[in-house]
């Protein structure tokens, strides 16, 4: 079905280098304690973890950006964050990657978004959530528009990356899907339940069965689910493609007037699917804004997601590591 020789791969992995994308979406910080438990607390019937290790990621959107960089490119990472120490620390690794903060900007009145686990002895004990999914003020989001009208002409590519914590409006998805289609900005979509038809016109349109199946009030569980699926969201969302994430039965990709693409998961052992779906989306918009085609461009993202899948965490994946893994394949 899709026909990669070694030089066309070739071809396509030399046009990865320094693109630019903007990936516009919720900015998270993963926030990890690693310890023992010992003892019970004399205050509570709860254990009391002893914190070997501390450490921070990226997470939501600013873990896409940072997919973006691994696969050779310049991500412009835009969004918000708090005037906390959590924003402290989101910054500092910001600084640390060598990543553009200039898109990032500080919210006074909403903290940054931070999801804290505990881990005692390999078990994740709990997971704390600090967050605020009320949308964004009329005042930030003119912020946001601005930095991207400011710099669209720079742009290869750019990504909607929504997790529903209120920094993708209606207002702002709108605004800026057009000003991408008036600019021939390629732009896709990682969508979540709110605003999910909000996201019409784009380039691509990326969702996994859960969210279609909570959209669209239909189980897809048959290949023709699928297919009824696929072109419900084609239809409501008039994207140039949509691709459908079906998790350990791969993806499938529409497009009008066209037959679907069905390509199976290329997950050897599933160890971990935490952050598939950023690496998914990170390799599509690479692929596609480095002059590969919709059916290449899946291909390449199908066997990303595969690979990150293979490790424990949110990993992010390499370029080297990705064509290498195809080329062996071909």
């Amino acid at each position: 079905m899709v026909n990669l020789s070694v030089k066309r791969l070739s071809t396509i992995k030399s046009h990865f280098k320094n693109l630019k994308v903007a990936v516009v979406g919720d900015m998270m910080l993963d926030c990890y304690f690693w310890g023992d438990v010992k003892r019970i607390s004399p205050e509570a019937p709860v254990p009391v973890v002893e914190v070997g290790n501390e450490f921070y990621r990226f997470g939501g959107a600013a873990n896409v950006a940072l997919n973006i960089l691994k696969l050779g490119g310049i991500p412009f990472p835009v969004g918000v964050i708090g005037y906390d120490n959590y924003g402290t620390i989101f910054k500092s690794l910001v600084t640390e990657a060598n990543i553009s903060d200039e898109g990032i900007l500080i919210d006074e009145e909403r903290p940054t978004t931070a999801k804290t686990r505990v881990i005692a002895d390999d078990q994740h004990v709990v997971r704390i959530d600090k967050e605020s999914k009320e949308y964004l003020g009329k005042k930030i989001q003119t912020k946001v528009f601005e930095y991207i009208e400011k710099n669209i002409k720079s742009f290869d590519g750019i990504i909607l990356q929504d997790y529903n914590k209120g920094v993708l409006t209606s207002s702002l998805i709108e605004k800026i899907i057009q000003l991408a289609n008036k600019n021939n900005v390629l732009i896709t979509v990682d969508p979540k339940f709110n605003n999910f038809f909000q996201y019409k016109n784009v380039t691509v349109f990326k969702p996994n069965r859960k969210e279609a199946e909570d959209v669209l009030g239909m189980k897809i569980r048959s290949e023709e689910d699928v297919t009824a699926a696929g072109k419900k969201l084609l239809d409501k969302i008039n994207a140039k493609y949509v691709l459908l994430t079906l998790g350990e039965d791969g993806i499938a990709v529409f497009e009008k007037g066209k037959e679907p693409k069905k390509m199976e998961t290329k997950a050897r052992i599933v160890a971990d699917v935490s952050g598939a779906g950023d690496t998914v989306i990170s390799t599509l918009t690479m692929a596609l804004a480095a002059g590969a085609d919709i059916l290449e461009a899946s291909y390449l993202a199908n066997y990303a997601g595969g690979i990150v899948c293979e490790e424990v965490g949110i990993v992010p994946i390499e370029l080297d590591k990705l064509f290498d893994t195809v080329n062996e394949e071909l």
